[in-house]
């Protein structure tokens, strides 16, 4: 793997003559407990753990799932986030703990907020032969964290910009705008170039921004990245440009917003500010697991949910490092 710190192009984009764009290159991690599938996780790292409010970025696929088995994740907690659920291909069925059942398909997005607590699965259909998608957490701020649970399904019209195929789901970029809820500027667009296409994207520069390399290779604000890798630009610039292969279309997704400006603590699926806090959602989650059917933080769990994962232990000695 290439050192983020040492990329050998960048562009400068402030007029300081200092780089500006860093490589974060991604790591194997397991996700969805016993029956683990895995997925190339850039945000959090030791290098960077926020991109505005987006603080998990992780990347998947495309897998054959009559070789993987395909995604299984059963009900598990979420407090003080949003998750994003985007899809290139496949297909997932979402349940929750606040009565919503929805499938998400390719260029589609599922949005919930948990807030205060909700609990949520997510499986491959049965008509999934190929699984490839993107799993996105956004913090909310601390004024928001303990607001009441929701969910959003949503279906972005693609815009052509200049021959680029361009779909955005949060926020608005490029003329086009997204309906759905969020707790601070935010964007996040999926961007498909032509062949050898250069597309230099508008961008406000009070927000950073993250392009995550899904197909293909790219040059994103003069820093070469190919696939799972993520190409982080800090404020102050107005041009996010984005150049794909030659010999290839290269997509990506867009990721940015203002820099949240909070210190927050993430541990598992949960997002606190202290250890107090986490350690008594993660007892809530297991006092409600212990009884089969929630009804407590996590709300009322699914009649159809078999099994729950249950919370790993808190580490004994550690106290957990805040982030951001």
């Amino acid at each position: 793997m290439s050192n983020p710190e040492k990329s050998p192009s960048v562009e400068v984009c402030d007029g300081s003559g200092t780089p500006v764009a860093q490589l974060l290159t991604a790591r194997e991690v397991p996700l969805g407990g016993l029956r683990a599938m895995p997925v190339r996780r850039t945000l959090p790292q030791r290098a960077r753990s926020l991109i505005g409010a987006w603080c998990f970025v992780d990347h998947y696929g495309p897998d054959d799932v009559s070789v993987t088995g395909g995604m299984g994740v059963a009900g598990h907690p979420h407090t003080g986030l949003q998750t994003v659920s985007w899809l290139f291909s496949g297909e997932i069925e979402h349940r929750d703990t606040i009565g919503s059942h929805a499938s998400i398909r390719p260029g589609q997005m599922n949005l919930m907020t948990a807030g205060s607590g909700i609990a949520h699965s997510e499986y491959s259909t049965s008509a999934t032969t190929m699984l490839h998608g993107a799993q996105l957490w956004v913090a909310l701020p601390d004024e928001f964290r303990e607001t009441a649970p929701a969910f959003e399904h949503y279906s972005p019209t693609p815009v052509d910009v200049d021959g680029a195929s361009v779909l955005v789901f949060l926020g608005s970029l490029l003329g086009s705008t997204s309906p759905v809820t969020t707790f601070t500027p935010l964007i996040g667009a999926e961007v498909t170039l032509r062949p050898g296409q250069t597309l230099d994207v508008p961008v406000d520069p009070v927000y950073e921004h993250g392009v995550l390399i899904d197909t293909g290779s790219a040059t994103i604000a003069g820093v070469e990245a190919k696939r799972s890798e993520l190409v982080y630009q800090p404020t102050g610039c107005s041009m996010l440009t984005l150049r794909g292969a030659d010999d290839e279309a290269t997509r990506v997704l867009v990721l940015g917003g203002e820099p949240l400006g909070e210190q927050i603590l993430m541990w598992w699926n949960f997002v606190g500010r202290t250890q107090e806090e986490v350690t008594a959602y993660r007892e809530a989650w297991e006092r409600e697991r212990a009884g089969s059917s929630g009804g407590g933080r996590y709300g009322d769990f699914p009649e159809s949910w078999e099994e729950t994962i249950p919370a790993p232990a808190l580490p004994a000695s550690v106290r957990l490092k805040m982030r951001g």
